[in-house]
């Protein structure tokens, strides 16, 4: 046995002689009547304070559990936040309008699925009510899916931004069109009257009950050049189905789809 050793062990003898000692003064003090009232109050006010303290370690405990359970709900939040940037810094700037759908092709390509199963033979026109009368169609903007389907030799340069920025402009100029076209031609001034001609003069069978735009429509609604790469955004929407074009008169009509 070491020197430290020894002097622990010395250390818990004498430790155990203090208490025996204190026990028998204690049990001394125990035989006194009156100072015997004035222990067991003693051991009760002990008794008190060692279940005071037992209810507060169940608090602690009660409180670490909740500390806990919102450190969890701090790091869902902080990776819900996270997740909302990311949605608020990639959300596109177009949105695909509810029931737009795109099918899977073999290969993993996508492509747009067809508005029709089958081409079905025009129907004539009954009596229009006045709501649908006057309602404008307009060019459903091209999601992800479909951009990615459009080959790479037709993209070009182009984005999928720009190209939807397109459909935008595209849609300006049918609202604006046809704003004219579903007014009485009495209300409108000479200029309107003489544009209000100019769309029936262009309208040919192929066009009877479609909504459709010419190149000289794009650069006065839109106030955009129509050059060669805007051309093939044109043929980029013709490829995702959102226009059919029909030549005539030499004039190229893009209907919308």
């Amino acid at each position: 046995m070491n020197h430290c050793e020894f002097e622990e062990v010395t250390r818990h003898i004498n430790d155990k002689i203090s208490v025996i000692k204190r026990l028998l003064e204690l049990r001394a003090v125990a035989k006194d009547p009156d100072k015997r009232a004035t222990l067991i109050k003693v051991e009760q006010e002990v008794n008190a304070i060692n279940e005071l303290l037992d209810r507060f370690e169940r608090y602690v405990g009660q409180q670490r559990d909740l500390l806990k359970h919102l450190k969890d709900l701090e790091e869902f939040f902080l990776e819900d936040e996270k997740d909302a940037h990311h949605l608020k810094n990639n959300t596109p700037l177009h949105m695909p309008r509810r029931g737009q759908k795109t099918a899977p092709q073999e290969g993993g390509q996508v492509a747009v699925q067809s508005r029709t199963d089958a081409p079905q033979a025009p129907q004539e026109p009954g009596p229009p009510k006045k709501n649908q009368r006057n309602q404008i169609k307009e060019v459903e903007f091209i999601t992800v899916p479909e951009f990615d389907s459009i080959p790479p030799y037709m993209k070009g340069r182009v984005n999928y931004d720009q190209l939807n920025a397109a459909v935008q402009s595209i849609n300006t100029t049918v609202t604006a069109k046809y704003k004219i076209v579903h007014q009485p031609i009495k209300s409108l001034n000479n200029v309107s009257r003489a544009l209000h001609q100019r769309f029936k003069d262009q309208e040919t069978k192929d066009t009877k009950g479609q909504f459709f735009v010419v190149e000289q429509d794009i650069r006065e609604f839109a106030q955009l050049k129509v050059d060669k790469r805007f051309v093939g955004m044109l043929n980029m929407l013709r490829h995702c189905q959102r226009l059919r074009e029909v030549r005539g008169g030499g004039v190229t009509r893009f209907i919308l789809l």
